[in-house]
Formats: C-alpha cells, sequence, structure tokens
C-alpha cells in the first residue's frame, strides 16, 4: 500500500487506535439552594448552563485545522528523514512525532462529537464528520481502553511482520513465500507455501477477536452502528447504501469475470490434470501465482493464448535501448503530466525526491509520494530501476502529486481524495495510458504501434491482474463488516472467510482448512487494520476515468489503445476535479470529469471488450461459474 502524505487526520496517518478520552460539553453547575423568603413568590432558578453552539464548532473546527495542519508538516519531514536515513535515532523520532500525531487527531476526532446534534453551516458540518470518520479504530472513552487496544494492534502488526514456517528444512517469511508461489509449478510445493503461511496468522485470533470488541465499543461511542458502519459512513451516503452500491458495481464487472475465471480454469486443467485442478468448479487457490490468490500475472505463461505471438517489444529493451536513467523516467512521467496542460513539477521536487538507492545508509523503497508541507513541497521515494514496472510505477506516483498539488488551496481536513478510492485511481488512470503502445511510440520510445494481432495478449496480461483482483478486492471488507455487525462469531470466523472467497472469487483452497485456522489474517490488510474497499473502488474508477477522457478527445477507437497524452481539454477537467479535494460529496467530484454521480464499471467491460469476445469463443463446451 502506498503511503500518501495527504491529511494528518485522515484515515491514512491517523492509526486508528484512541490514546485520549472523550472530549465532552461543560458540565452544568451545581444547583443554587436559594433560601425561602418571605414573600408568596420564589427565586426562580438560574437557566441551565447552554450546550455547544454553531459559533463553537466553527471555532473547535479552525483550532484543530491549525493544529492538525502544523503538526502534520512537523511529522511529515520527521518520517522523510526516518524513511530516507533509516537508523535508531531517525526511528527514535519518527516514533515520538508519530505518537504526538496519532494524539492530537484522536483528540479532535473524539471532540468533534459533542457538535452531532449542532446546527451548523454545510462546510463545518463536512469537517466535522471528517474528523470523526478519521478513526479507522476507535476506542471506548474509558480509563486503559485505548492502550489495550494500542497492545492488541501492536501484537497484531508484529505477528505478520515476523511470521514464518519451515518447509523441508528451510525457512520461508511472506517474501520468500511470494517468490516460489510466482515461479513454482509444483502443486505439492505451491500447497506447502499455501498452507505454511497461513500457520502464521493462527496465533492472531485471540487478539483480533478483542481489538474488534473494543473497536466496536468505541465506534457506539462516536454515534455508529458498529466499525464496519463507521468504515461505510466515508462515502457520502448512508452505509447501507454504500454496501449496496458496491454490489452493483461489482454486478456489472461479475460477467466478464466469470469468463476470464473460466478460461484460466480450462488452461490450469491442461497444465495440472482433474487430479489437481477438475475442469468444472472453483479453482484451487495456490495454483494462480500469488500467496493470497489476487493477482494472476504471474502464470501468464500457463494460460497465454496458444497460436498468438507474444509482445513484439519488450518496454525493459526499449527503455536501455534508449539510454533512459531513472532521472528521464521521472522527466519523462512529468512530461506526461504537462502534455495535458498541468504545470511542472517544483524545482524543489528534484532537490527533495529520493529517486534511487543511496549506496551509504539504509532507506525504505517501497515506491511513495509525499506532501510534506501540504502546499508546494510534493516529492518522491523509490528505489528506480530502468524497467518497465517502474516506468508504470513513475506515472502512478506522480498522480499522486499532482492530485496533491490540486487542493492546496483547499482548508486542510478537505485535502485529500474525494474519496479514499480516488488517490489510487488517478495514478492507475494515467498508468493505463503510460503503457498504452500509442504512448510508447508518441514519446519515442517505440518505432511502430503493432496491429491488432498484439491486442488478445495484451489484455490478457492487464485482465490477470486488474480483473483478478477486482472481487479479491471487494470481498475482505465483506467479511469484516460480518466480523464487526455480529452477523458472525469467532468460531465461525474461517468457514464464512472461505464462503465468500468462493461466493466472489470462484476460488477454494488446496486442502480443508484445520479447525484453529484464521487465514483471514494472513492478509496484511486484516491484522493491520487498513480498510480494504478502496482498492475495489479504485480498480473500477481508473477505467471510468479513462473512458471519459477518452470521450473527451473524441477517441473512437478500442478503449485500450486511447492515449490521451498531449490533450490538454482533458488536463483542464482533470484538474478542476482534482482541485476539489474533500470539500464536496464524491459524487459532485466524479461528475466534474466523467459527467455522471456515480461509480460506473461499465468502462471495464468497454475496455476489455474484444478479450471478452475472445474468451466467449475460447469457452465453448465449457461449463462456466463455480
Amino acid at each position: 500500500m502506498r503511503r500518501l502524505l495527504v491529511s494528518v487526520a485522515g484515515p491514512a496517518i491517523v492509526a486508528g487506535v484512541l490514546l485520549s478520552g472523550c472530549a465532552t460539553a461543560p458540565a452544568a453547575p451545581p444547583a443554587i439552594q436559594t433560601p425561602q423568603a418571605p414573600a408568596l413568590t420564589e427565586t426562580p432558578a438560574p437557566p441551565p448552563a447552554a450546550g455547544p453552539t454553531a459559533a463553537d464548532a466553527k471555532a473547535y473546527v479552525e483550532e484543530a485545522e491549525k493544529k492538525l495542519g502544523d503538526l502534520g508538516e512537523y511529522a511529515a519531514h520527521v518520517q522523510w528523514v526516518r524513511n530516507t536515513y533509516i537508523n535508531h535515532d531517525t526511528m527514535w523520532l519518527e516514533a515520538k512525532a508519530n505518537a504526538q500525531v496519532t494524539e492530537e487527531g484522536v483528540k479532535y476526532a473524539m471532540g468533534a462529537a459533542k457538535f452531532n446534534d449542532v446546527a451548523v453551516d454545510a462546510d463545518t458540518r463536512r469537517k466535522l464528520n471528517l474528523l470523526r470518520l478519521s478513526l479507522t479504530l476507535p476506542a471506548p472513552d474509558r480509563p486503559g481502553a485505548a492502550e489495550e487496544m494500542a497492545r492488541l494492534s501492536t501484537s497484531l502488526d508484529s505477528t505478520f511482520a515476523t511470521g514464518k514456517f519451515t518447509y523441508k528444512g528451510k525457512v520461508y517469511n511472506v517474501d520468500e513465500t511470494t517468490r516460489v508461489m510466482a515461479e513454482s509449478r509444483d502443486p505439492a510445493t505451491l500447497r506447502a507455501m499455501f498452507d505454511g503461511w497461513r500457520t502464521i496468522s493462527v496465533p492472531m485470533k485471540a487478539d483480533y477477536v478483542r481489538l474488534a470488541e473494543l473497536a466496536n465499543e468505541g465506534a457506539k461511542g462516536l454515534g455508529f452502528a458498529d466499525t464496519g458502519a463507521l468504515w461505510r459512513s466515508n462515502y457520502d451516503m448512508a452505509p447501507d447504501a454504500f454496501a449496496a452500491d458496491t454490489d452493483r458495481l461489482w454486478g456489472q464487472v461479475e460477467p466478464f469475470y466469470k469468463n476470464l475465471h473460466c478460461y484460466v480454469r480450462s488452461r490450469l486443467n491442461e497444465k495440472y490434470g482433474d487430479a489437481v485442478q477438475p475442469k468444472s468448479g472453483p479453482i484451487r487457490a495456490d495454483l494462480l501465482g500469488n500467496i493470497w490468490a489476487q493477482d494472476w500475472a504471474n502464470i501468464y505463461d500457463i494460460v497465454a493464448p496458444k497460436g498468438m505471438k507474444g509482445s513484439s517489444y519488450s518496454l525493459d529493451k526499449l527503455l536501455v535501448q534508449k539510454k533512459y536513467t531513472p532521472e528521464k523516467m521521472v522527466k519523462t512521467g512529468e512530461m506526461f503530466y504537462t502534455s495535458i496542460g498541468l504545470d511542472p513539477l517544483p524545482q524543489t521536487f528534484w532537490e527533495r525526491s529520493m529517486i534511487t538507492r543511496p549506496r551509504d545508509r539504509e532507506v525504505v523503497c517501497h515506491a511513495s509520494a509525499w506532501d510534506v508541507d501540504n502546499l508546494d513541497d510534493i516529492r518522491i521515494k523509490m528505489c528506480t530501476q530502468v524497467n518497465g514496472e517502474d516506468f508504470y510505477t513513475i506515472h502512478h506516483e506522480l498522480g499522486h502529486n499532482y492530485y496533491q498539488r490540486a487542493y492546496k488551496n483547499q482548508p486542510f481536513l478537505f485535502k485529500n481524495g474525494a474519496n479514499d478510492g480516488f488517490h489510487e485511481a488517478i495514478g492507475d488512470f494515467i498508468g493505463l495510458s503510460s503503457v498504452t503502445p500509442v504512448y510508447l511510440n508518441q514519446i519515442g520510445l517505440l518505432n511502430k504501434v503493432p496491429g491488432e494481432e498484439e491486442d488478445i495478449p495484451y489484455l490478457l496480461k492487464m485482465a490477470l491482474q486488474k480483473v483478478a483482483f477486482m472481487p479479491f478486492g471487494l470481498m475482505v471488507d465483506r467479511w469484516r463488516w460480518e466480523v464487526y455487525s455480529g452477523k458472525i462469531t469467532p468460531a465461525q470466523y474461517n468457514t464464512r472467510w472461505w464462503e465468500l472467497v468462493q461466493q466472489y472469487q470462484g476460488l477454494v483452497p488446496p486442502s480443508v482448512r484445520p479447525t484453529d485456522a484464521f487465514d483471514p489474517g494472513a492478509k496484511y490488510h486484516v491484522p493491520g487494520n487498513v480498510p480494504y474497499t478502496r482498492y475495489f473502488l479504485a480498480h473500477i474508477y481508473q477505467f471510468q476515468f479513462q473512458e471519459a477522457a477518452c470521450a473527451q478527445i473524441g477517441w473512437t477507437g478500442p478503449l485500450h489503445r486511447c492515449s490521451i497524452y498531449g490533450h490538454k481539454e482533458v488536463g483542464q477537467k482533470l484538474n478542476a476535479m482534482l482541485e476539489m479535494g474533500q470539500s464536496k460529496p464524491w459524487p459532485e467530484a466524479m461528475a466534474a470529469f466523467t459527467g455522471k454521480r456515480e461509480g460506473d464499471a461499465s468502462a471495464v467491460a468497454e475496455y476489455f471488450k474484444p478479450l471478452n469476445e475472445w474468451l466467449v469463443k475460447q469457452n465453448t463446451g465449457q461449463s462456466c461459474g463455480w
């Protein structure tokens, strides 16, 4: 997950456990005992103390924005130093800064609840709601609860981070397990890796159950039915309405996913035989090249179209042949954004970014986009290699930076994506153009755009990444919503997880799961308590943005061949949406660019239309579905 230093009050930074109690309205003074007067009338009692007013609410929000903005800028500088100079002292400094940020964010979030029933203007109400919603896991307002939640969260995170298992005398961590599952084509080895990694999450269950109980208690204190309802309230609609809307979006994609599933299952059956992968029913989850079966791109060699030549070019080789350096790759990414009319990156970006791995110190290499001062100090942090993957990643990360700069003039609490799916979607939308042969030809990397004969392999690779992920992106939080609502008990956690995996993904584990298994914990975002529906939304929105942009330039060809490079009319509308930040409900931001006020996954079907038609033919005679 990429770190976006966007809003200290937002869920990316205020980590979710409460470290202070709820600020409450001032208590009424004790009643005054008036002596009995000799007259026939009594002295009237004083009126009760007035509750908080609209003016109080506005002043509270202004104070929160000033405090959180200043503290956030300080913390961002500290976090940058720790990420680019890892040593004992920078880790100590970051821990101290993060604790300050969390404590203040929690204090203001809890305090915002006292204005729930105060009539205020629309902007103030929105800011108060954003403060309340910034807590991913709110602690109950009673002594010891916050400390217990902090201990549980740290324990869960550490259990995942240090997870290891042994197979045939060798110890495997998550990185080694991921590598073997991507490369191995031996079913016994794949099963051992799949089962082995899931042993690391068994000890998490008791802590997870307790943490969920505490978070629910805290969510109810903020006025929500449960923690899942709190998470679903981040989307400018009622929690149940949001759940129904994601079901609607999935319904638009599901027919295509089932065709992809059917084709992949058939090719796996050819590879491994009926005993390993039957011709009908669900797919065995460990055969898909990914530890969580969320991305199937690693098995392209198994499912590659028969009788079709692969790509006529390698982006990796083109970049080397054209003597690209990491800096030139970033300059090329910037050139994409300036070509659509957006301003160049500031000089400080080039002076302060970390574009390559330093030789003299330890750093965090995971690619990330930074907004250090909530104004113009935007940066990227990457250990860039000259290859196609990093070429795409650069275009993606710069999308975050351009979004961050676009909303710099918004009030602090509105400096964020329209919803948590937008920030990722913007980068991925630009990324869709960045790997098209048309764009590579436009910038001189590719001499000739390949013909339609290469479309199916191109689209199949893309679908194995983008479309295969979508049901997983939806399913993770579906399970957590049921945990938080009490629909399932701890004894049902693992069984229900696999019921949902089968329902949405059409997958099954390679063997019967042990009775003590806690397989959800084997995915980082569950013990890490990171909401996941944002990634499902981002995978939908990026195609919706692509379709809208290509319509704006009058593109009439296949959607997957459209590049918006050089089209300033797109940049003008895009920037108008980006500048809104989180100041308005996200449907207004969506309408500003696409003309539609709702998410629409029909663009996914349009993008992959040639592939879907091809898959239907390949699946002739197959019993699709599961």
